[in-house]
């Protein structure tokens, strides 16, 4: 940002939009599951779980410790898991991270990349075994599919902090 650029006397966006962009993008990343893509493989990330680790990770406070739950209903709805699955992973993922910032007083991005991959693992790795028979062969898509989301979060933390900074709302509570 150069000095042209920077206006320490901009309001950002109303407060209302503040708090509900958060929101907004964990869900457009959930309707990216409903867009026709005709794969042998399926690899598709599940971006509202990407974005929702990034909200987590990146800007704490943008998103309630509750929100995981209708956020995971939200995806449930579109994605066609079982009802209830990702409710149930987000929650406990958000549980996770909530326990882990308690113990950990700074992190940097590399713990925070560390984090979302075990989150990731687990999210993805839980939802198959929720979703699927354990007999079904889908472990070699399931693995490339985890290490593709787990690449994309880099993107999708530089994507939550560009919002971030510019709903202008970096206040503890908003």
């Amino acid at each position: 940002m150069n000095a042209e650029q920077y206006n320490p006397f901009d309001p950002g966006l109303p407060p209302a939009r503040a708090r509900a962009l958060p929101w907004l993008t964990v869900m457009a990343g959930s309707l990216v599951a409903i867009v026709p893509v005709v794969a042998i493989v399926p690899l598709q990330p599940p971006l509202g779980l990407l974005m929702l680790l990034a909200w987590r990770l990146i800007a704490r406070f943008a998103l309630r410790l509750w929100a995981a739950a209708p956020l995971g209903l939200f995806d449930d709805l579109l994605s066609g898991q079982p009802l209830g699955s990702s409710m149930l992973l987000w929650s406990i993922t958000s549980l996770a991270i909530d326990l882990i910032e308690q113990r950990m007083v700074f992190r940097d991005f590399w713990q925070d990349w560390l984090i979302a991959s075990g989150a990731i693992a687990f999210c993805l790795t839980a939802g198959r075994f929720v979703a699927l028979p354990v007999g079904a062969h889908v472990d070699a898509p399931l693995t490339i599919q985890i290490a593709l989301t787990i690449l994309l979060f880099p993107m999708a933390t530089r994507l939550v902090a560009w919002i971030d900074r510019k709903r202008g709302r970096n206040e503890v509570g908003i």
